[in-house]
């Protein structure tokens, strides 16, 4: 599990297609040293170390999780967001995040508000009709607020450190984002649809499916 407080920012150095995607990226060291085994989340996605040193640590990536999310797409030299996994009694500074990617998102629009800006991001209608306002997102494995949503995207607004110390302060118009909804939302819409007995055609209505 993890909570969304990016603790820093990786680059990933190598991309290999062979039987599956493996990536492996560099970064600075922690105090406590990863082992293998343990989860890294990645851009938001949670990948296992499989081999590792000091500053650099290589994971395989299920097709299943290329195809939801954009790590497929990443090159060398590029930055990621990077959390390792949280630990029993350590501080939960964020929300439940899960590691679990629902889809990718598109940015669509880049709006400066003073210091701060907001990204606006088409997320489909399923991910849109499991969210509220002020609600919980996990962009790009950043733990965000909701701060407005529509029939298929949100928007969330940045603050000047987070702009700074993780990749969305980059983001333009176009760029694709890994997005997992709040866990407890997905879980309530299930409820939901199951009590209420829903039909394929109202559910879609809905924008559950």
């Amino acid at each position: 599990m993890f909570t969304g407080l990016v603790e820093r920012m990786g680059t990933v150095k190598r991309v290999s297609r062979g039987a599956g995607l493996v990536l492996e990226i560099a970064f600075e060291p922690w105090e406590r040293p990863l082992e293998a085994g343990e989860s890294v989340a990645v851009n938001g996605v949670c990948l296992t170390v499989v081999k590792f040193d000091e500053r650099r640590f290589t994971a395989d990536v299920l097709r299943e999780t290329e195809e939801r999310s954009g790590l497929g797409a990443l090159r060398p030299d590029e930055k990621v967001n990077l959390e390792r996994a949280l630990r029993a009694g350590e501080a939960m500074g964020g929300h439940i995040v899960q590691g679990h990617v629902d889809c990718r998102g598109t940015v669509v629009e880049k709006i400066p508000r003073g210091r701060d800006f907001r990204l606006k991001i088409r997320c489909g209608r399923v991910l849109a009709a499991q969210s509220v306002e002020k609600g919980s997102i996990t962009v790009d494995g950043v733990s965000l607020t909701i701060s407005a949503i529509g029939e298929d995207c949100l928007a969330v607004d940045l603050i000047p450190t987070t702009a700074r110390e993780t990749t969305l302060g980059g983001k333009k118009p176009g760029d694709m984002v890994n997005l997992e909804g709040d866990v407890v939302g997905k879980y309530v819409a299930k409820t939901v649809r199951r009590s209420a007995g829903l039909t394929q055609e109202a559910l879609e209505r809905a924008g559950f499916i």
